[in-house]
């Protein structure tokens, strides 16, 4: 998905007669970035063309339960290796059997944890979306800016969701709510929390539920720039 840039102001003198002893200044706006723009340019979206490989582990915690998998993806050539145990598979996303078609699909769920972000900007034309400025966070009950994206019905894996971003003044997510098919009822709801700040991008590396013992989590989470 092509990034929106900046424009500068372009002032115009018009002159009001033959003697050139009048002018106007007119002036056209600059493109104001959106809420969409604001809130990847947090997370340090500035930075991604200058990414060559991000390499991360997935893991999940449910009660005494663990699951975890590995991922590196070559964003130059858009190879991802999946290690997941004793397993490693290594696809290319521009030519995939069914076996790298499943595989994939985890691997969309988990970059997605990390970086949607960045799929604000990417997915633009897949999706509509609503801002408010204020509204109840449904964790920390804290008053703060709400997101819905609700994206089409046709293609993806996981058509017609819906996710309600609530963020602060930062523009830094804080929680989420994911909705399956765009439905009333939350089908999960999680913080964003634990963020650092690794060359320029803010990730969240923990997402927990309210009064559960349930956290999506990262580590390993590396990032080797172009040359």
């Amino acid at each position: 998905m092509k990034f929106v840039r900046f424009i500068p102001l372009l002032t115009v003198l018009i002159f009001a007669n033959c003697k050139m002893d009048k002018k106007q200044e007119v002036s056209t706006p600059i493109n104001e970035p959106t809420v969409l723009d604001k809130i990847a340019l947090a997370h340090g979206f500035d930075q991604w063309n200058n990414v060559a490989q991000i390499s991360f582990t997935f893991n999940v915690d449910r009660d005494s339960n663990h699951f975890e998998r590995a991922w590196v993806w070559n964003t130059m050539s858009n190879e991802v290796t999946h290690i997941s145990g004793t397993d490693t598979l290594v696809y290319n996303r521009r030519q995939m059997d069914s076996t790298a078609l499943k595989t994939n699909a985890g691997f969309i769920n988990d970059r997605y944890w990390l970086l949607a972000p960045f799929n604000l900007i990417w997915d633009q034309g897949n999706f509509t979306y609503t801002h408010m400025e204020a509204e109840i966070a449904p964790i920390s009950k804290k008053p703060m800016q709400k997101l819905t994206i609700v994206y089409g019905t046709d293609g993806g894996y996981t058509p017609g969701d819906a996710y309600d971003l609530y963020f602060e003044d930062d523009f830094l997510i804080r929680e989420w709510v994911f909705r399956k098919t765009n439905q009333e009822e939350p089908s999960l709801t999680t913080t964003w929390e634990d963020y650092i700040d690794h060359q320029g991008f803010n990730f969240a590396l923990s997402h927990k539920k309210a009064n559960e013992d349930f956290n999506i989590y990262f580590d390993d989470v590396t990032i080797i720039k172009k040359q």
